[in-house]
């Protein structure tokens, strides 16, 4: 094991997807040459080729489409769009066939490719480089959403996600690429898609959470303990698919959830969370559903409208306390 930051593991789990497979390309804007905005892919053509790691021009369009044809041929292409917010020209080829392309051929032909995009807010970026619209992305049928929190669980959820045989949506926080370092397996080590985690065990509520939001959890749930409440964690890792089983099974303990996530409220995954325990848990609730969510706006660019904008463990905290004295 190494101890890594979480983009050192994305460039580990593409290093070690291309070795493994030689099916396997890696490409996008500037991730050939310079490593990839972020230097996620720093090295990677240097080691396996211009035919295997290569530039692309400014066209998002033009790399889900690439995507798409590549996977329909028997590769399985992993390509980088360097912020959720440039994505949107991708919807095209991501709604209308790389979603629809298992069912459109009665499963003879599968679309195996990966779109690695950058998300989240916290780093004092304009909205297009800032946004966390996962809940839009997760609507589409025939797609997975996968958003790791941490680098060993990033490792893990990338190689699974490239072995996959439908097309998956897989979200980097940039907020995290480097503040957080994790011991991380080199050898061939998956993590399964759509299954969560509970990261904090707990009896009084339950909350669930994803991404760079989870340690705002993590640290809201510690205040918690020190006011005797006990708040059981859960990492979702996966939005589409949810790992119901997990959330119903920590719902029935704890009786109470609530639900943090940097999309905004409107049209997020807590209300389709809401939606599943009120149709599965209703007599276990003992209280109603919570949500600590980004507002209904744009990513805000000055450094205290976005602070205002986005959850923080006090927010959490407080709607954590409340619920659990309903």
């Amino acid at each position: 094991m190494a101890e890594l930051t979480l983009v050192d593991a994305i460039n580990l789990a593409l290093a070690r997807a291309l070795a493994d497979d030689p099916d396997v390309v890696v490409f996008g804007e500037d991730v050939g040459t310079n490593g990839g905005v972020f230097r996620a892919t720093a090295g990677l053509q240097r080691r396996f080729g211009v035919e295997r790691v290569f530039d692309t021009p400014l066209s998002e369009l033009l790399i889900s489409g690439l995507c798409v044809g590549m996977a329909a041929q028997g590769l399985r292409p992993v390509a980088e769009i360097q912020f959720l917010g440039f994505l949107y020209p991708c919807l095209d080829q991501l709604v209308n066939h790389a979603s629809r392309l298992r069912h459109r051929t009665q499963g003879r032909i599968t679309c195996p490719m990966v779109l690695r995009t950058t998300h989240g807010a916290g780093i004092r970026a304009p909205e297009h480089h800032s946004e966390a619209t996962e809940a839009m992305l997760a609507h589409i049928p025939g797609l997975r959403v996968v958003i790791p929190a941490s680098p060993e669980r990033a490792y893990g959820l990338l190689l699974a996600a490239i072995r996959d045989p439908d097309p998956v949506l897989f979200f980097e926080h940039k907020f995290l690429y480097r503040r957080i370092k994790e011991e991380v397996p080199a050898g061939d080590y998956t993590v399964p898609l759509g299954k969560a985690i509970v990261r904090r065990e707990g009896k009084d509520l339950t909350i669930l959470s994803y991404a760079a939001m989870m340690y705002t959890s993590l640290e809201a749930a510690e205040a918690l303990a020190r006011e005797g409440i006990a708040a059981e964690v859960i990492d979702l890792r996966t939005l589409m698919p949810l790992d119901e089983e997990t959330i119903l099974n920590s719902v029935r303990k704890t009786n109470k959830c609530l639900v943090v996530h940097e999309d905004t409220k409107t049209g997020g995954i807590a209300g389709e969370i809401a939606a599943i325990l009120s149709e599965k848990a209703f007599h276990d609730l003992d209280g109603p559903l919570v949500r600590v969510t980004s507002l209904d706006t744009p990513v805000p660019y000055a450094p205290t409208l976005e602070e205002a904008f986005l959850p923080n463990a006090q927010k959490v905290f407080a709607a954590a306390k409340s619920l659990a004295r309903f």
